[in-house]
């Protein structure tokens, strides 16, 4: 890698670590995207030659180390192991991308399916290998489309099993999970509005509207359009901010910049 800069080498050996692939790929793909990991992230992982084979009796192995002693699920008691064995943090925003991938129908358990089916999408058989995809998983954040998946997603995942609707205070959490990445200057202001004001569940309207209002309504409102297709619990929080005189004057409004 002579001819490369410190900056672009540094991307190959990133490149490398993640995928498990050779220099020679690395920079390829690297080359590729013009050197935009993210885009070389993206371009290897599409296509299915690339993907690391994977042993389905070591994902079967993994499946059985976490799964319940009574139920052919891995319940929270797994994930809490599953946590300590990947060296994270059982709130870290990653387990939500794990379970994005698993497709979890619930939070904080995986049937054997989803379990299994995760692995293979990941190329994933070992702990090692789990543990080598967990910055690929964060870098998953900053992709625009991926994160508003990741989003909309999370409302399905967050919500008790039966309900249409989110619980106000899991909803919270999870914007604020969410918006810790994003970096929505509103977020703790909407959420104060909420427990003020709202104290009720959320519908799947309002928290996916939501993501569209921080994404393109300048902090300062100055954008706001008053006529426009927001849910009501929206024009409310702009209410709420004008008559409150809460605005973010002078911070960066621009929502790429907070990727």
């Amino acid at each position: 890698m002579h001819k490369l800069n410190r900056g672009n080498r540094e991307k190959v050996q990133q490149f490398m670590s993640i995928t498990g692939t050779s220099e020679k790929i690395a920079v390829q793909a690297l080359k590729a995207s013009d050197w935009h990991l993210e885009g070389a992230f993206d371009a290897f992982y599409s296509q299915p030659q690339s993907r690391t084979y994977t042993d389905s009796r070591h994902m079967e192995e993994l499946y059985n180390r976490y799964k319940d002693p009574y139920v052919d699920m891995v319940l929270v008691d797994g994930i809490t192991i599953l946590c300590n064995d990947l060296q994270v943090d059982p709130q870290d925003i990653v387990m939500l991308v794990v379970s994005w991938h698993m497709k979890a129908a619930t939070m904080c358990e995986f049937s054997k399916q989803e379990f299994i089916g995760g692995l293979q999408s990941l190329g994933v058989d070992s702990l090692d290998k789990f543990r080598e995809k967990i910055p690929y998983m964060r870098s998953e954040l900053m992709d625009e489309q991926k994160f508003r998946e990741i989003y909309n997603f999370a409302f399905g995942w967050a919500k008790e099993k039966g309900q249409k609707s989110l619980a106000l205070d899991t909803a919270i959490g999870m914007w604020q999970l969410l918006f810790a990445e994003k970096q929505w200057p509103l977020v703790d202001h909407w959420c104060q509005f909420l427990q003020a004001q709202h104290n009720k569940a959320i519908s799947r309207d309002t928290w996916s509207q939501l993501l569209e209002f921080a994404r393109t309504v300048d902090p300062t409102l100055s954008n706001y359009d008053a006529e426009g297709a927001w849910p009501y619990l929206i024009d409310e929080f702009v209410e709420y901010l004008n008559e409150n005189g809460i605005m973010q004057k002078g911070r960066s409004t621009d929502w790429s910049q907070k990727r």
